[in-house]
């Protein structure tokens, strides 16, 4: 016999506002989902690139570096190499532009961290997306048991009855939305809270690395962790 209680009799008997909620709920699922796992890829896969980065340096020019880095061009670190060999070869071929009474450093450094400004916003899109619905998910489907709650009231008076085995399960069935709004709020919320952590990681390691490539293009050797006045030399070129 089929239970005339839950999730399948709630939306059978809701309205259109209750059969909404619903709806909507579901479309904030899907969106988080979709966010979590898309931005989980790109994750894995930039730390697998950070890994690749720390080659770089134990090659004998930057060509030999570069290469090492691969061919893809959505990978941050070749993108910031690129960049800041490309600042560093304008700024020094060119004399016709304002930026000419900016010394080699300061170039390379707004160069460098114009880049990193831009794949932070890529690597941070779709993050609003999940924070949203962590935030508004819950009021949701509270508004969607209030809603319940009052057309059940509502058709329990108009019955006639009020007994106890009237009330419960119109009333259970409306507290339903609460919890899908929570179903839908909390796995937005620690997957926003795990993407965030995991996207400060790989903006700490680009940044170590764009602060090693400023150091290259600028003096023509990196400057190591630890010993700022020890440096790896490595050959320009490329």
């Amino acid at each position: 016999m089929e239970s005339q209680f839950g999730i399948a009799n709630l939306w059978t008997q809701g309205d259109l506002v209750t059969k909404g909620v619903a709806v909507l709920l579901l479309l904030m699922s899907l969106a988080s989902w979709m966010v979590i796992a898309f931005k989980a890829l790109d994750m894995i896969r930039y730390k697998k690139q950070a890994r690749s980065a720390a080659d770089f340096w134990h090659s004998e020019d930057f060509a030999a570096g570069l290469a090492k880095l691969g061919s893809d061009d959505t990978d941050p670190f070749r993108q910031i190499a690129m960049e800041g060999r490309e600042a560093t070869a304008h700024h020094r071929n060119t004399k016709a532009h304002l930026h000419d009474s900016l010394d080699v450093s300061d170039w390379v450094t707004r160069c460098l961290r114009n880049a990193m400004d831009e794949f932070t916003a890529r690597l941070q899109s779709g993050l609003t997306i999940l924070a949203s619905v962590g935030s508004t998910a819950p009021f949701v489907g509270l508004f969607g048991t209030v809603w319940g709650i009052y057309h059940a009231l509502l058709n329990i008076g108009m019955s006639g009855q009020s007994t106890i085995d009237k009330v419960a399960g119109p009333v259970g069935e409306a507290l339903i939305m609460t919890a899908l709004g929570l179903a839908v709020a909390i796995p937005a919320v620690l997957g926003y809270n795990a993407l965030v952590r995991g996207n400060k990681t790989i903006l700490t390691n680009l940044g170590s690395f764009a602060h090693d490539l400023h150091a290259y293009f600028v003096t023509g050797a990196r400057v190591q962790s630890g010993n700022p006045a020890k440096v790896l030399a490595m050959k320009k070129g490329g």
